[in-house]
């Protein structure tokens, strides 16, 4: 539908250009939306697995799910998801909404184990939805650093548990834009259930040309 489709004409312009989804400058560093989606993502993932730590339970393992938790941080990973796949700072909110209605329409709950592997399917399905450009799978598979094979296979897990529905009204958009930026000033916690992935030893390439499936000194296993 195009990036311009969101917000261009919403009574909520001011909170658009504060977060940085209208008229962004990339010389100009990181859109705002960025770390709003990542600060809430991050406090969910630590509310739940103390809610797991603290009932000793594991909870549903799916095929998001790895064994260890990578070095880098969820804002680290969605700054370079957005670095490297030159996507509209839109994108994010989108991915945003796609990864609350697959916690929603699951018993998935966000973790240090799955949350990575959710963020680039969600990302990647926003951006084929909301710009008119996007690079293919095996792209943002090496950015993501998993591989090719398995990035299929998660997409199209989290596209059946939606339904194949990724349809975003403007004002789903809108209000979801209001919620996050006040979760994130709030620093308030967000009940929504997240789940697991994990990876194994190597090194982040930031030549993205040359970059193999390893992000943050973790190399993604399939499971």
């Amino acid at each position: 539908m195009g990036a311009e489709g969101f917000g261009t004409k919403s009574a909520n312009s001011n909170i658009y250009t504060n977060m940085g989804l209208n008229e962004y400058d990339r010389d100009k560093g990181n859109p705002k939306i960025l770390w709003i989606v990542a600060s809430v993502v991050e406090r969910s993932v630590q509310k739940n697995e103390k809610a797991l730590k603290g009932s000793n339970k594991r909870g549903v393992v799916t095929v998001f799910h790895g064994t260890r938790a990578p070095v880098l941080t969820v804002q680290q990973y969605i700054e370079r998801i957005f670095k490297y796949s030159n996507c509209s700072p839109s994108c994010f909110v989108v991915a945003y909404i796609y990864l609350e209605r697959f916690l929603n329409l699951t018993d998935c709950l966000l973790t240090s184990l799955n949350v990575h592997r959710l963020l680039i399917t969600s990302i990647m399905l926003a951006v084929k939805f909301v710009d008119d450009d996007c690079y293919n799978n095996a792209y943002y598979a090496k950015v993501g650093g998993i591989t090719t094979t398995e990035l299929n296979k998660l997409e199209m897990k989290f596209l059946a548990a939606l339904d194949f529905r990724l349809h975003v009204s403007v004002e789903s958009f809108d209000k979801y834009c209001l919620q996050l930026e006040k979760d994130a000033n709030e620093k308030l916690q967000i009940d929504r259930p997240i789940r697991i992935f994990a990876w194994g030893k190597g090194l982040v390439n930031k030549n993205i040309s040359k970059c193999s499936p390893t992000v943050g000194g973790y190399t993604c296993r399939a499971f």
